[in-house]
């Protein structure tokens, strides 16, 4: 069994994810073999919260130059949308 800080790699702090984190909405970059039960498992037991719904997508990578080295790509990653109960909050995403 994987840790929950093997799961989880780090919160995903963008504009829309802070909009969704009012809502109760908050978005983690988690491993790419990470599945939802394991996520929602890790989510609970670090920042203590009853998980609802769990959302899962893969997120591409995009394409990029360098100068005028041949076009490359950037690393694609796994990214989760974990609905928590209303009234529960994670203070990692609390913006002031």
């Amino acid at each position: 069994m994987k840790s929950p800080y093997e799961v989880i790699l780090h919160p995903v702090i963008t504009e829309r994810s802070t909009d969704n984190a009012r809502m109760g909405r908050y978005t983690f970059a988690v491993a790419p073999d990470a599945n939802k039960i394991e996520i929602k498992q890790a989510v609970e037991s670090i920042y203590r919260v009853n998980v609802l719904k769990v959302n899962v997508m893969n997120v591409r990578g995009k394409r990029r130059r360098l100068g005028r080295m041949p076009a490359g790509e950037t690393a694609g990653w796994k990214k989760a949308i974990v609905t928590v109960q209303p009234g529960q909050r994670i203070e990692a995403f609390e913006v002031t």
